[in-house]
């Protein structure tokens, strides 16, 4: 039994047989999907909001033939002081497998040690990894007649704005996972985890990343320019402070300019336009915003079927 708790945790053959799920999925959605997930009971368990995420694996269970259980945790006795020990022992009994969204990345791993089924990273404060797996998906969609690993290597991401976010670090894993070049600009004192450096050498992995203040240098021959929101759930009470410092790290058509002619914009969302992205490059050809939401479903879809095989 495995879990999915970042980018590393599949290897190069797992993610190439996810990526041709996915993308047979993606074809078959509304005339055949294979019943992997049949008589399998999976928990969702959020201690954040959720859109895309939560409605993604709800339909993506769904559409597996197996039943989403929805765990608010507020409704649940951890919320009168039941341990997370207890909690997870306890829904191990009951359900196939857990897809959780937390806060402390230390909460999902103790959460998949306590676990008899699989478990899923559905977001911590530090990876999203289905959002990377999704992301390099959509880009292999893009850069190749079938989306393969091949098809991202040697390529370039240009990650700007708060680099110490967890989309950042999971680019950082994804990208030394993928065999891309990531480029991260942002303000001083918004550097990513030094504990990601000790993630890809523990994956056996090179890192192959670069930090800089000037995002116009970060962006030079970028075939991707990524960003995320700057006030993310939890750094409500520093909100004014964080934007006003990343202010310069906004991406713009002059910043989108500065890379390759064909680069691609993508971004996680929400998107919060005239904060980190001008309103006018949502609207461009080459904004994947849609399709990488889209993607989330066939994606997720595929990790389940895989996972699902290994649960009891």
């Amino acid at each position: 039994m495995n879990h999915f708790l970042k980018e590393t945790d599949f290897k190069s053959y797992e993610i190439a047989e996810i990526f041709s799920l996915a993308a047979s999925f993606k074809k078959q959605r509304n005339r055949h999907t294979p019943p992997t997930l049949k008589k399998q009971s999976w928990g969702l368990l959020f201690f954040k909001k959720s859109t895309r995420t939560r409605i993604s694996f709800e339909v993506g269970i769904r559409e597996l033939e197996g039943t989403p259980i929805i765990l608010n945790s507020a409704d649940l006795q951890l919320s009168h002081g039941e341990s997370l020990d207890d909690t997870v022992r306890v829904l191990s009994r009951y359900l196939h497998g857990l897809i959780i969204r937390t806060h402390e990345h230390e909460n999902i791993e103790a959460i998949a040690q306590a676990s008899t089924i699989p478990v899923i990273n559905a977001l911590t404060a530090l990876l999203h990894p289905c959002q990377t797996y999704t992301d390099a998906f959509t880009l292999a969609e893009r850069w190749g007649q079938e989306p393969s690993l091949s098809s991202l290597e040697g390529r370039k991401l240009a990650f700007i704005g708060d680099t110490a976010s967890n989309m950042a670090h999971s680019w950082l894993l994804g990208g030394a996972l993928f065999g891309m070049n990531i480029a991260l600009s942002g303000p001083s004192g918004f550097e990513p985890d030094k504990a990601l450096d000790t993630l890809i050498e523990q994956a056996g992995l090179t890192k192959a990343a670069t930090f800089t203040t000037d995002p116009m240098a970060a962006v030079q021959n970028a075939d991707v320019i990524y960003t995320d929101v700057w006030v993310s759930m939890g750094d409500e009470a520093t909100a004014s402070m964080r934007i006003e410092k990343l202010k310069p790290y906004a991406v713009t058509p002059k910043i989108l300019s500065a890379a390759k002619p064909d680069a691609y914009f993508m971004h996680c969302m929400p998107v919060h336009p005239r904060e980190e992205v001008s309103p006018d490059i949502l609207d461009k050809p080459n904004c994947l915003i849609y399709e990488q939401a889209e993607n989330r479903l066939h994606v997720q879809k595929a990790i389940l079927s895989i996972l699902s095989s290994r649960a009891r």
